[in-house]
């Protein structure tokens, strides 16, 4: 009995001692694990690197893409850097078929840890002793932590981790950082918005950041919207973008879909039935990468973005990853008819053309010869020239080799893209023969622009023809100077003989302006036929009675910035303007006068909704009501007149509506011009060649009304065809006061101007006797 209790009593020893032990050494452990973590999180001695400041965890940045949007909220386009196209979204823009498919995959106990999942981490150890590495013990939480603040980048490592080879003990010390953060994450923020917050963090690959971009960029459509097969895709993604590409890897992306449904099934988020008819299922995407050569208002995104980056720089932004939100004028259904209008004419008249050359070069002079040594000539002005240059400056065959060295590449057509091979020089001929254009529409009461259109195709041809391009007018020119008239006491109804008027040049030279077909009528007609028909004759004589200066500060008032020459041949549009400032210009007609630069931008946001700038729009009083409605009463002259140059618009346009157009063709029909106005718009189109030597053969051929016209008019038809434009047909609003003048020629005859119809000879200082007809 007492060696029993000696027994007993050396047990219990042994056991309290044991027990004491283990306490005490649990205790040490704890003090250890609690120093590690303090030493950690304070970074002692700098031997662990920096950790994210409380602000940051609690306000945590993140590169956000700017976006653009249409005055009818359509996202356009966004401005964004190399691995930060993301926007961001909302737990409640989340698709539940998502949140299921990412929680069963990544963290089904999500909901009931606190950012450290023990369960996790004792499986992911059981992995590394068995070396049977199957699953992670990384959380959500914890997964936003290294995505938000890259914690394994060298910029965290201290004095012991960069000195540390060994990378097990390396990835502890990493993984110690992101259970401190995910913690603090979790104090911060809900587990909805930890939810949204790594589903806005993701990389899914191809430069795809973020949930929002990924639905778009795979499915084309938005996060709410995903099916369960959709979501499991993308959630499949998380783990290896490259490998789980659905469009590179479709095997590979069927297998880890399939498995994310299989664990969406195993915790009950779906049923086995659907698992069993969805598993069958092939991967299909919709797939397109966002970029500024795809989409809507190409042309017009990218003179956008260099107007807000000279902005943001200005008002200390980051336009590449502040998340601004720019609202923009451009309205999408407009924006739509204008992009497919210009296709539809181009494709169209570009057939004509090649059709027209029959095999010879487009670039000719005004004797029709092909122009020697056109295309090397051009080379020379090419960014791959230059840089040729640089490399092989003294070495013109090295030069002349690699220009000429046949290469797989990707062209266009109006067809689709074409994979060939061609050498540089090959390239450029084959470029040289497309026709280009530019369309602009805009609302002429408030400024704002609805649609526009700067090139045929934007991957191909990035110059913009509607504010970047400037090119000779022409005829639509002329309502500049009538209008000059008009405001000087001039009626629609004064007449002038078509004749020849020559005018002096110093050098004994003279400039005598012809008509198209280089012949006069002898006819009497009044200005306003004068100017329906583009007569250049009784231009002429109507600038020698305002006198050019005069009609240059009327073209400034209406908004023409481009350099002007005070000179005779101005009237037949002899200097260089812009789409843009033609169109603003005649929707100062329609506006009664009041001319209203065209603008672009409403506002801009912050990515919190808060307004950083507003835009109004910049007006002043040009001319008078009475001048601006007469001027539209004789631009409706090239409807109502005979022989006008906008009778050939189809009827669907012209039926119970109210238009008022000019035509414009230049010398040798190197430019086609159609500008055009309604009561709710103002609209013009311009076609050419990219160099002015690059034109039809024939100058019926390329005439406005037979290039520029189609497209204006297409345009037109397409949005009276739909009524959620709110865009009426309808007649031009009269002035409430009596008109000083009368315009109703028919009732009307002015015979004060006889003489006019003799020949004269008008002296002028400077006059260039090429200029245009």
């Amino acid at each position: 009995m007492a060696k029993r209790k000696k027994k007993d009593s050396i047990a219990d020893f042994w056991l309290a001692n044991t027990l004491k032990a283990l306490w005490i050494g649990f205790g040490v452990m704890v003090l250890i694990i609690f120093l590690y973590v303090f030493a950690v999180k304070g970074d002692w001695f700098g031997l662990f690197g920096g950790m994210p400041s409380v602000k940051s965890l609690e306000n945590p940045e993140n590169q956000l893409a700017s976006e653009l949007y249409s005055a009818d909220k359509v996202l356009l386009g966004k401005y964004y850097r190399p691995n930060s196209n993301r926007t961001p979204a909302q737990y409640q823009d989340l698709s539940p078929n998502l949140v299921h498919a990412l929680t069963a995959t990544e963290d089904i106990r999500f909901d009931r840890h606190s950012g450290i999942d023990p369960i996790g981490i004792l499986r992911a150890m059981a992995g590394v002793i068995t070396f049977n590495r199957k699953g992670g013990g990384s959380t959500l939480s914890q997964q936003l932590a290294k995505n938000l603040f890259n914690t394994r980048q060298e910029d965290f490592d201290g004095a012991l981790l960069k000195r540390i080879k060994n990378n097990d003990i390396k990835t502890i010390i990493q993984k110690s950082k992101e259970w401190i953060i995910a913690v603090e994450l979790e104090k911060n923020f809900t587990k909805e918005e930890i939810m949204a917050m790594y589903l806005n963090t993701v990389d899914f690959g191809g430069n795809t950041f973020g949930i929002n971009v990924a639905s778009k960029t795979f499915f084309n459509t938005t996060p709410d919207s995903l099916e369960v097969q959709e979501a499991a895709v993308l959630v499949g993604l998380v783990q290896a973008p490259s490998l789980y590409n659905p469009v590179r890897n479709p095997e590979n992306s069927k297998r880890r879909r399939d498995v994310v449904m299989g664990q969406m099934e195993k915790y009950h988020y779906i049923s086995e039935a659907m698992l069993d008819s969805l598993i069958d299922m092939p991967v299909e995407v919709d797939y397109e990468v966002q970029n500024q050569n795809v989409g809507l208002a190409t042309y017009f995104r990218t003179v956008t973005g260099n107007f807000l980056r000279d902005w943001a720089e200005a008002n200390g932004h980051d336009l590449y990853g502040d998340g601004l939100r720019i609202f923009t004028t451009i309205d999408s259904r407009l924006q739509t008819y204008a992009e497919e209008a210009m296709a539809e004419q181009m494709k169209a008249l570009q057939a004509k053309f090649l059709k027209h050359l029959e095999g010879r070069q487009p670039w000719i002079d005004e004797n029709k010869e092909v122009i020697p040594n056109f295309l090397e000539t051009s080379m020379h002005r090419t960014r791959l020239y230059r840089q040729l240059k640089q490399n092989y400056a003294d070495d013109p065959d090295s030069i002349e080799i690699v220009l000429n060295l046949p290469k797989q590449m990707t062209v266009f057509s109006w067809e689709g893209e074409i994979d060939t091979v061609m050498s540089s020089m090959d390239s450029l001929r084959y470029y040289k023969h497309f026709l280009q254009s530019g369309f602009l529409a805009m609302d002429p009461h408030t400024g704002h622009i609805k649609a526009w259109v700067g090139g045929i195709n934007h991957k191909y041809f990035k110059y913009d023809h509607v504010k970047q391009g400037k090119r000779q007018p022409g005829s639509t020119f002329k309502p500049i100077v009538y209008a000059t008239a008009i405001e000087n006491g001039y009626s629609p109804c004064y007449t002038l003989m078509d004749t020849k008027v020559t005018f002096d040049i110093p050098g004994d030279k003279k400039w005598t302006p012809q008509n198209a077909g280089g012949k006069y009528t002898g006819q009497q007609m009044t200005i306003r036929r004068a100017m329906a028909n583009s007569v250049n004759s009784i231009t002429a004589k109507m600038m020698q009675k305002v006198g050019p200066s005069e009609v240059v500060k009327m073209a400034k008032r209406l908004g023409i910035e481009s350099d002007l020459e005070a000179v005779p041949a101005l009237c037949l549009g002899v200097n260089d303007v812009s789409l843009f400032e033609l169109v603003g210009a005649y929707s100062t007609f329609v506006n009664k006068g009041t001319h209203i630069s065209p603008f672009f931008i409403t506002r801009i946001e912050d990515k919190n909704g808060n307004i950083l700038q507003e835009f109004p729009p910049k007006t002043f009083e040009a001319i008078n009501e009475e001048t601006a409605y007469i001027m539209i009463h004789m631009l409706k002259g090239a409807l109502e007149e005979d022989r006008g140059a906008a009778l050939g618009l189809s009827y669907e346009v012209k039926v119970d509506n109210e238009i008022g157009a000019k035509t414009g063709t230049t010398q040798n029909a190197s430019d086609g011009w159609f500008i055009g106005v309604t009561k709710d718009l103002a609209a013009g189109a311009w076609v050419g060649g990219d160099d002015r030597s690059i034109h039809f053969r024939s100058w019926v051929s390329g005439q406005g009304s037979r290039t520029a016209r189609p497209i204006w008019n297409r345009f037109m038809e397409k949005v009276y065809g739909d009524n959620e434009t709110h865009i009426t047909k309808g007649p031009f609003p009269r002035p409430i006061r009596r008109l000083s003048v009368e315009i109703d020629c028919d009732q009307y005859t002015d015979i004060a101007n006889v003489s006019d119809s003799l020949e004269i000879e008008i002296p002028v200082n400077n006059i260039n006797p090429d200029d245009i007809r």
